[in-house]
């Protein structure tokens, strides 16, 4: 029993990470890329949430009035509610140049701010976007081009991990990035991307709903949405938005918790926020996202029970793989065991020197499933879930993201 356990609990672990990567893929080349035309151009409106962004939020609007887009088709405004520096002080002193504000003292979390600034936003896209994160100059035009597609509910683009980061922490994001950008292209060919940038996202307004109180991901929740009213969500990869990872190993976990409290809270809703009406849709969410939850629980499993099979009256002498009788027991307990030291000690290292980028690999792993558990206990034990602390980014961007 101790061995089927182990066994199940690898399975499961292979196939979120590497199984349901390799079968969307396939399953992907039985349709054909979609193409659309290159001179689309819908009236959009690029909704900015800032909270206390005074260090980077000018730098931001500069680059955003130097994307490319027709002239009269794009309106830009920054919802920027309980700030308390001077980040609107900054965004009024741009109103001669186009930009709207959307101010309220009180802070209540993103998707507050967000709601009360669509109820002044008539376009017929809305793009999302943070304060730290900064686009190419054609991303706009490349976001929106697949809304040439009625059947298009929203798009999301590209997150890049600016080069210059050359701690073990930035490669590490770069490569899950990567990763992540592979799975979504390939999600978006078979049928519908289920995943998501919350500093890219657009979608049509009239698809829009206030979200219930508190609610933690605004992307994730406007995305289920999408997909639950019979429409596509689509991965422009060439619209790409640049960003520096989070300064220190902490301050990336605090900011995966976030994340992964936001998952628990939208299965927690289910009903209201999975797309139950989609099977094959809600088979790509439980593979990309929902068993992302339960790898934690997982890996502690199966070390648990590799545990067990090494001690008296559980393990099996005889050489058997299926049972993790002996000599396997002791291998694979050898493995984790490797594994895991490593995580330990990559995560205590400098984040630029040879040996972190040598054990950050593992290290980064872990966080991540730890950062899941940490999400779990943030969901269940804070009656007001969608107001967090800030993030720390790299000093050379001068920015910070909620």
């Amino acid at each position: 029993m101790i061995g089927i356990v182990f066994w199940l609990s690898l399975i499961m672990i292979f196939y979120t990470y590497i199984g349901y990567p390799v079968l969307i893929f396939l399953l992907a080349r039985l349709k054909k890329p979609d193409l659309y035309p290159s001179d689309f151009s819908p009236d959009v409106c690029l909704l900015i949430v800032a909270y206390n962004e005074e260090s980077c939020i000018a730098e931001k609007l500069d680059n955003t009035l130097e994307l490319e887009y027709p002239a009269g088709h794009i309106k830009l405004m920054v919802a920027a509610h309980g700030s308390d520096d001077r980040t609107v002080e900054i965004v009024e002193s741009y109103a001669d140049r186009g930009v709207k504000l959307s101010y309220r003292p009180e802070r209540e979390g993103k998707l507050a701010a967000i709601s009360h600034a669509m109820k002044g936003i008539s376009a017929d896209i809305v793009v999302f976007s943070d304060a730290n994160n900064f686009y190419d100059s054609e991303t706009l035009r490349q976001l929106l081009l697949p809304f040439s597609d009625v059947h298009v509910g929203a798009a999301t683009g590209a997150k890049v991990i600016l080069a210059e980061d050359e701690s073990s922490l930035g490669s590490s994001e770069g490569l899950y990035w990567k990763y992540e950008s592979f799975i979504k292209k390939q999600e978006t060919r078979f049928s519908s991307c289920v995943g998501s940038s919350g500093e890219i996202f657009a979608i049509r307004r009239e698809l829009f709903e206030p979200p219930q109180k508190n609610m933690v991901n605004d992307d994730f929740y406007m995305l289920m949405q999408t997909l639950r009213k019979g429409y596509r969500v689509v991965y422009v990869p060439a619209a790409r938005s640049y960003e520096r990872i989070s300064s220190s190993q902490q301050d990336e976990i605090i900011r995966r918790k976030r994340i992964s409290a936001g998952r628990y809270q939208s299965l927690w809703f289910a009903r209201k926020n999975l797309p139950i009406n989609k099977p094959v849709i809600l088979w790509q969410v439980f593979s990309h996202k929902i068993l992302r939850l339960a790898l934690p629980f997982v890996l502690l499993t199966a070390f648990a029970v590799n545990f067990l099979a090494l001690l008296p009256g559980f393990s099996r002498f005889q050489p058997e793989l299926v049972y993790l009788g002996a000599p396997y027991n002791w291998l694979f307990f050898l493995l984790q065991l490797i594994f895991y030291l490593s995580a330990f000690i990559g995560f205590f290292l400098p984040g630029k020197s040879k040996a972190a980028k040598l054990f950050y690999l593992p290290t980064f792993l872990v966080s991540s499933n730890y950062a899941v558990l940490l999400g779990l206990f943030h969901f269940l034990g804070h009656k007001d879930p969608a107001v967090w602390e800030k993030v720390n980014r790299h000093q050379e961007t001068g920015g910070e993201n909620e």
